[in-house]
């Protein structure tokens, strides 16, 4: 018995032991867990800390330090940013986050639509991740969308009162429609939908704009495959698309038929305003007459697509978007659009060059026309020149020069 007891005895003690320095293991590493938790929890605070100083630093040297700054990295300068801070937030239901303000969210979104920059590119220019970036842009362009109904206005008509005589001619006009192609990144399934007949993917946007420049209906994301006319029907079909009173009209291009409500030039007749810059062929029927105030008043749709191009980089090059996102951005710059030219009428990207006078001055003329012998008549008495006096437009029409920045994609349309 004694030695079973003696015997017995250090094995009891070696298990208490066993067991002794298995819980001091456990508690070490209950420590060591609960450090690395604590030691976390301090980074993580002490970062947002000095984050939010670090990125209200940059906003600052980025939009309040100067005007140039601003309108170079943002294509607006400090005033009209700040009302457009002001009326997302009032009128767009755009709110600050806990570290990213009202000013931050618009000064990224601006920043990508200017200069169609990547995701990644503007997380490390504001310090931020890319999913902050992504969110913080979507939500900025739905606040732009719903600022549509305060800077999309309706159309006033042409009146007798018109002083621009480019307009003058065009009573009970309404404006100009036109569309522009805009390129995009598709999947390859969708490539022959979106190809247009450059050969390159695009979207085929329709606007119709005023005779100041300001954009009052658009209707994007149809593929560019798509013609003119029945972009337009759709327009005309939706429950809220365009609409056209009896007593008005658009002016149109040769890309549409002229009917009621769209004015379109004759057609087998010189119109483009490249065919008559030279001078050297001067209009001699009414059908040219007609043609080159047509064109005229009409060439206001090109200037405003060429303004929208100029400012937002975003519409030059496809984007880094998909489809349903890159139809909104669209929507988006035609609002920018109409704010900046509300505000900054006299913007240097809305101007254009000029070479002498404005189009304004027009001969004195306003004897009526005779008939078309084709039998085309035009609703619009616009064309005062008699069909035997050959028109000199060297000497009586001013041309400008309008500078639209990168290719217009405007193809025939």
């Amino acid at each position: 018995m004694d030695s079973n007891s003696s015997s017995g005895g250090p094995r009891a003690r070696d298990l208490v032991m066993n067991h002794i320095q298995i819980c001091l293991r456990f508690i070490e590493l209950l420590v060591q867990m609960f450090r690395v938790l604590a030691s976390r929890r301090r980074r993580v605070e002490r970062t947002y800390e000095l984050g939010y100083d670090k990125h209200r630093q940059i906003i600052h040297n980025l939009v309040y330090k100067s005007d140039e700054t601003c309108y170079k990295m943002l294509r607006m300068r400090r005033k009209p940013f700040e009302k457009l801070r002001d009326m997302l937030y009032e009128h767009g239901k755009l709110r600050d986050k806990r570290c990213v303000l009202v000013d931050e969210h618009l000064a990224i979104t601006l920043h990508i639509l200017g200069h169609n920059i990547r995701n990644r590119v503007i997380s490390t220019w504001f310090q931020r991740s890319g999913e902050i970036v992504i969110k913080v842009f979507r939500r900025t362009i739905r606040a732009l969308i719903r600022l549509q109904r305060m800077l999309l206005k309706h159309p006033v008509p042409i009146g007798p009162e018109e002083n621009d005589l480019r307009w003058s001619y065009f009573q009970g006009c309404l404006g100009a429609i036109d569309g522009t192609h805009i390129p995009i990144i598709v999947r390859n399934n969708q490539k022959a939908r979106f190809r247009c007949r450059k050969g390159f993917p695009t979207m085929n946007v329709m606007c119709a704009c005023t005779p100041s420049k300001l954009i009052t209906y658009i209707l994007s994301g149809w593929e560019g495959s798509a013609a003119d006319g029945r972009i337009l029907r759709d327009a005309l079909s939706r429950r809220n698309g365009l609409k056209v009173p009896n007593d008005n009209y658009y002016l149109v291009d040769a890309g549409y038929s002229n009917c009621q409500w769209f004015l379109a030039p004759f057609r087998g007749q010189r119109y483009h305003l490249s065919e008559w810059a030279s001078g050297n062929h001067p209009a001699q029927t009414p059908e040219e007459v007609f043609n080159i105030r047509h064109a005229k008043a009409r060439n206001i749709i090109e200037t405003c697509f060429g303004a929208l191009k100029q400012r937002w980089a975003v519409l030059r090059s496809p984007c880094f978007y998909d489809v349903k996102m890159t139809t909104l951005i669209i929507i988006a710059c035609a609002v920018l659009h109409n704010f900046l030219t509300m505000e900054v009428p006299d913007d240097l990207l809305d101007t254009v060059v000029v070479e002498g006078k404005s189009w304004g001055q027009d001969d004195a003329s306003n004897e009526p026309l005779k008939s078309s012998p084709s039998g085309d008549k035009r609703s619009v008495d616009c064309i005062s020149q008699q069909p035997s006096h050959r028109y000199d437009m060297t000497s009586n029409w001013k041309w400008y020069t309008v500078f639209c920045g990168w290719d217009l994609g405007v193809y025939g349309t």
